[in-house]
């Protein structure tokens, strides 16, 4: 079924990221083994913007006019270094894209798009990354964000991020891999020359432990998380021995890693149940309990939050055969 997918051509934005993302969705309509495309792209501006109804051959459409729905956003990288004043410019936009989000639709940014993305708050408490010269700029404007300056890209739920340069092609492999499945995926790779190896690390090892700190309660609280992940299951059965308070220990975990404990667990545990859709054959409910869940319901939800799609879902897409 083909996908619908919104670009949208802010004031300010950077060429080179409009030509990527168009050029490698286009791609992935043309690999399409069958005469229906894998993706309908459509072009959107403000309507303060709109001086020609065509741009880069496509017909261009009004944030303000149009109803469509649609399953994916991408919002590209900026030329400004000034992303105060460029927020302010496209903040007609904002409104709009928590409306679509509200109606279904992920969002994607790349680069510095993350700047606009962030201004309308849907990655508060959320994983984020940008480009590495821009990220002190970013976490003062948006402190919220759990900003990932290491990451070449982040996938929170319905929510992904890319860093500069050839990040954006790590998540536009992502998103088609996604949408269009491996083989598309690997093709395109192939094409654009893209390290589909590092993408592949980058992606299925979504959280990635922050293990590069001098904190040595919180590294000892790691290593038990990790180690013991799936027996667990109180925090307090493996906290007793740390010789600290739970409030504290608990501060401390949160400035470092930049997540509470229980959160850490949760992400180490999907991490794990991940590996298990990708590599086995083991049944969902196996999967749970070797995963220390002992509630499938909670599974799910917590599987579907971070993710953004279903166990099932994950297996279908990402199943190494």
């Amino acid at each position: 079924m083909t996908k619908k997918i919104g670009l949208i051509v802010p004031h300010d934005y950077k060429l080179l990221s409009i030509a990527a993302i168009l050029e490698v969705f286009e791609t992935a309509n043309k690999l399409s083994k069958t005469t229906e495309k894998h993706f309908e792209i459509m072009i959107f501006q403000s309507a303060e913007q709109i001086i020609q109804e065509r741009l880069f051959g496509y017909i261009v459409n009004s944030i303000e006019d149009s109803d469509e729905k649609l399953e994916l956003i991408l919002i590209p990288a900026f030329t400004t270094d000034n992303m105060s004043e460029m927020i302010a410019k496209n903040r007609k936009f904002i409104p709009w894209l928590q409306k679509q989000h509200q109606f279904g639709a992920e969002l994607a940014s790349f680069c510095t798009g993350a700047f606009l993305f962030a201004a309308s708050g849907l990655l508060n408490e959320k994983l984020a990354t940008t480009h590495v010269d821009a990220c002190s700029a970013f976490t003062k404007a948006f402190p919220l964000v759990k900003l990932k300056p290491e990451e070449t890209l982040t996938a929170d739920g319905s929510l992904y991020t890319s860093g500069g340069s050839t990040s954006s092609f790590h998540l536009l492999i992502l998103l088609v891999q996604k949408y269009c499945g491996n083989e598309i995926a690997v093709q395109i790779a192939k094409i654009f020359s893209i390290d589909l190896n590092r993408y592949k690390q980058s992606y299925f090892s979504t959280f990635r432990p922050n293990h590069l700190h001098n904190d040595t309660l919180v590294a000892m609280l790691q290593q038990k998380i990790e180690s013991q992940y799936s027996t667990i299951e109180k925090l307090e059965e493996i906290t007793r021995d740390i010789p600290t308070s739970a409030r504290n220990m608990t501060r401390r975990f949160k400035q470092v890693t930049g997540i509470p404990p229980i959160e850490y667990l949760q992400n180490i545990r999907v991490e794990s149940s991940k590996k298990y859709l990708e590599q086995t054959q083991l049944s969902i409910s196996e999967i749970i309990e070797k995963t220390g869940y002992n509630d499938p319901k909670a599974f799910r939800k917590v599987f579907y939050k971070m993710v953004g799609m279903k166990p099932i879902e994950y297996r279908e897409k990402f199943r190494v055969q």
